[in-house]
């Protein structure tokens, strides 16, 4: 029998945090109300928070709309994703046929279906669209892929049950944001060579630009008492854009889940970034009891907060 409360990611995703949540769960916010996380992919960090029971209110949202209608199909309609995908053969022929299919002229639940095949049986688990955001990944050579895990899509359903989930920017959603809510930004990497770019898994790309974006949206909401945590390469852009007063940033190492070449699936320095300290001993003196947010300490201006003024 399935265990309802043990849901795990039911999809691979370049970037996937399930090597890093025990490094982010070591820095979660002793308290929060609202988890969002507007960046969802394969919603590892979710699913880890939700087995162990940190985790009672939940926005989930991302612009990949194929990815979202997944997650809206399992949550809503899994027996039939579940059907659909037990009658799938896997084989190359069918692989390319179904690749080549609309996924919008499908229903909600033969599109979830299509994705997860694809994902799962796709070379080396990538999901990847070209500028006309058409899926372009090949087939893959494995001998037995699990593409139907009945007893995860069961569990991940349940888990989503009371779970708000938006096709949405990051920028918009986090509107929605207030005092005392955690928010985990887990955008698309700066690359750290010219060969490891995984920006196209939308085909809009995720450019300097964004990622500038997204540092001025951190800043917001610090302003508001909203917990930040990012997570993101370790890069002389990123220590740069982040050089924040009041943001905290620890190195850490990281596994690659996707790599085409095995040799190189080794650990990797990333950043995790925080706007609150993580030493436990330090945290109590920053909240008051009486509040279920964290109070803000106040701050002269930054070099940072003179940018946005500009803006």
């Amino acid at each position: 029998m399935h265990d309802l409360l043990l849901p795990r990611p039911f999809l691979k995703w370049a970037g996937g945090k399930t090597q890093l949540t025990n490094a982010l769960l070591e820095r979660m916010p002793v308290h929060f109300n609202t988890y969002h996380e507007p960046f969802v992919g394969s919603g590892a960090l979710f699913f880890r928070l939700y087995r162990e029971r940190k985790i009672k209110h939940a926005i989930l949202s991302d612009i990949n709309s194929e990815l979202i209608d997944t997650y809206l199909a399992i949550r809503d309609n899994v027996q039939e994703v579940i059907q659909l995908l037990s009658e799938f053969p896997h084989n190359e022929k069918f692989y390319y046929e179904i690749r080549e299919q609309d996924p919008w002229k499908m229903s909600l639940a033969e599109r979830a279906a299509r994705m997860i095949y694809l994902n799962k049986t796709g070379y080396n688990g990538l999901y990847r669209v070209n500028r006309q955001g058409k899926f372009n990944v090949p087939f893959g050579r494995y001998k037995r892929p699990k593409y139907l895990d009945r007893d995860n899509l069961l569990a991940v359903s349940n888990a989503l049950k009371k779970v708000e989930i938006l096709c949405t920017p990051f920028h918009t959603v986090t509107e929605r944001a207030k005092p005392g809510d955690w928010v985990y930004f887990d955008p698309p990497y700066v690359p750290v060579s010219q060969t490891s770019n995984f920006t196209s898994y939308h085909a809009s790309g995720f450019g300097m630009q964004e990622q500038e974006k997204l540092r001025d949206r951190c800043i917001e909401l610090s302003r508001v008492n909203v917990y930040i945590t990012l997570s993101n390469s370790d890069t002389d852009i990123i220590r740069s854009l982040y050089a924040v007063s009041g943001f905290y940033m620890d190195r850490v190492l990281a596994n690659r889940a996707i790599n085409s070449n095995a040799a190189k699936r080794g650990k990797i320095a990333e950043v995790i970034i925080t706007n609150y300290p993580v030493k436990r001993s330090v945290l109590p003196c920053l909240f008051d009891q009486q509040l279920p947010h964290l109070v803000f300490q106040a701050q002269l201006p930054t070099k940072v907060d003179t940018i946005l003024m500009k803006k």
